[in-house]
Parts: structure tokens; sequence; C-alpha cells
């Protein structure tokens, strides 16, 4: 699994954000996170401000899957991934568990 936790302020709003790796099917690397319920104007809105913290750090919007059970999932893949390893503090540890992983 590679984690990567950003503290960012969306909206005001100073929050620390989860986004974790892992390898799904032969080669695909994919995160899932979840909104939280506890943050400030509940899961809908920090499903929002999580997206827009994702599409400003790698160009690309992660898709939003809201659950029958009331989670909201924020999903990103490889090409967000890609979009992280612009950053030099990520670079080295993305690279780092592509090639662990074999991806």
């Amino acid at each position: 699994m590679l984690r990567i936790k950003i503290t960012a302020e969306v909206d005001d709003i100073r929050r620390d954000y989860n986004i974790t790796y892992g390898r799904y099917g032969s080669n695909e690397a994919r995160s899932y996170a979840t909104a939280r319920a506890d943050a400030p104007g509940g899961r809908e809105a920090d499903a929002e401000r999580f997206s827009a913290l994702i599409k400003a750090l790698t160009g690309k919007e992660p898709w939003i899957v809201k659950r029958g059970d009331g989670r909201i999932d924020i999903i990103c893949n490889r090409e967000h991934l890609n979009g992280f390893m612009r950053y030099a503090e990520l670079a080295e540890a993305v690279v780092r568990w592509l090639e662990e992983t074999g991806l």
C-alpha cells in the first residue's frame, strides 16, 4: 500500500486528507478514500473539497461514488498517481512503490 497524506485548506477549511493506493487486478493502481461525515458540511461537502484538491494537484478529477449506506468514496487511478509524481516530495516514494508492486 502507498499512503499519501496531504494537509490542505480548501474553502477555508483545513483538514488532513489521506489517499491510499493499492494494487488491484494484475496491473492496476487504484486508491479509495472516503469522505468523512464529521467534516464541516458533512460527507457531500467533504467529497467536493477532496475532489477539488485532487484535481488541483493532479490535473484530473477523481471519480465520486455514492454508496447505498451513505458513504461517499473518492477513487483515483494511475493517471492521478502520475500527477502526484510531479511533486518532488512524492516522486521517489511513488516510483519505489510502483517498482515494488511491479506496476
